[in-house]
């Protein structure tokens, strides 16, 4: 499986709105501390944008349902790990990603089969307070010979300029947040960030639909 290279997360489906029209292909919807009734038809509408656009959806957290609204990818955190029905999903067709952090998150991910890992923060981010220091790029290396050919992902504090480097440490897709949704103009930003990626990183496929 390939992912796209530019890996957008937004926090509520407005972005997607904005967002897919500038060319956006890889998309996760990570949307915390809302009402379950607000969150399923932000996932309904999510999944309806990124079906016509021709993008891909993945679906943070909410497994359960992502399941039942027939979305096919969902991205788990570690503590997802506890309660997701994983062979439901994959029985179903669900596609995984799951956040990894440390060595021993990286052994309990891959018992689980998943379709990319996530390795972060790569560099220090001002997103969230994070109990884990910034992996750095020879930590992407580490993981990406583990992990092949299963996709890397790479998030936390990434910038354009830090994108080669990311890339050429072994990442398969940049995962970004803030360097666009708090950019000014974030239209503009998601477009040089689609045009950076692909780049950095020419060998990219078509994104994975």
């Amino acid at each position: 499986m390939k992912l796209d290279p530019f890996y957008l997360i937004v926090d509520d489906v407005a972005w997607l709105r904005r967002l897919l029209p500038v060319g956006v292909k890889l998309v996760q919807l990570r949307v915390k501390d809302r009402p379950d009734e607000e969150i399923r038809e932000q996932v309904v509408t999510a999944k309806a944008l990124c079906a016509r656009a021709g993008a891909c959806l993945i679906v943070n957290d909410y497994w359960r349902m992502a399941l039942d609204e027939g979305c096919d990818f969902v991205h788990l955190g570690q503590s997802d790990l506890d309660e997701a029905d994983v062979p439901a999903l994959k029985r179903a067709g669900v596609r995984i990603g799951i956040s990894t952090h440390s060595h021993e998150e990286l052994e309990r991910a891959l018992t689980f089969g998943p379709d990319y890992v996530a390795l972060g923060p790569i560099y220090p981010t001002t997103l969230k307070v994070m109990p884990w220091a910034p992996q750095g790029l020879a930590r992407i290396s580490e993981w990406k010979a583990r992990v092949a050919p299963i996709p890397l992902v790479a998030i936390g504090g990434l910038t354009i300029e830090r994108l080669p480097g990311v890339f050429n440490a072994g990442a398969d897709s940049a995962a970004v947040v803030s360097d666009v949704l708090r950019h000014a103009t974030p239209e503009l930003r998601a477009r040089e960030w689609i045009d950076a990626s692909r780049e950095a990183r020419p060998a990219a496929l078509p994104p994975v639909r």
